[in-house]
């Protein structure tokens, strides 16, 4: 029921949500709601990542450039790059993320 509480927390959220749907010592996909507006602040991923969309549109931006992906569109994260995440529209994202 993840998907839903998301969807349901966004009803009032001011930030972007975060939950872990699946994880083990190796690997991880979360799940990250979005509302119309909301950016996910400048970081960098730790491990080999994979922004997938689910519903809506986000901006990945980095210093090389933005990239808009849209519902089913795929994006892979370099490690160590500092990035944000813009929504675009209300979105659902999974972010998979494995440490091979």
């Amino acid at each position: 029921m993840i998907i839903k509480q998301i969807k349901e927390e966004l009803k009032s959220a001011k930030n972007p949500i975060a939950k872990s749907l699946h994880h083990n010592a190796t690997f991880r996909v979360l799940v990250l709601g979005f509302r119309k507006g909301m950016v996910m602040k400048s970081h960098t991923a730790k491990w080999p990542s994979k922004l997938t969309v689910l519903e809506g549109s986000v901006t990945y931006q980095e210093e090389k450039g933005n990239t808009v992906l849209n519902q089913y569109d795929e994006f892979e994260i370099p490690v160590g790059v500092v990035h944000s995440v813009e929504a675009n529209k209300d979105s659902l994202c999974l972010l998979t993320q494995s440490d091979d």
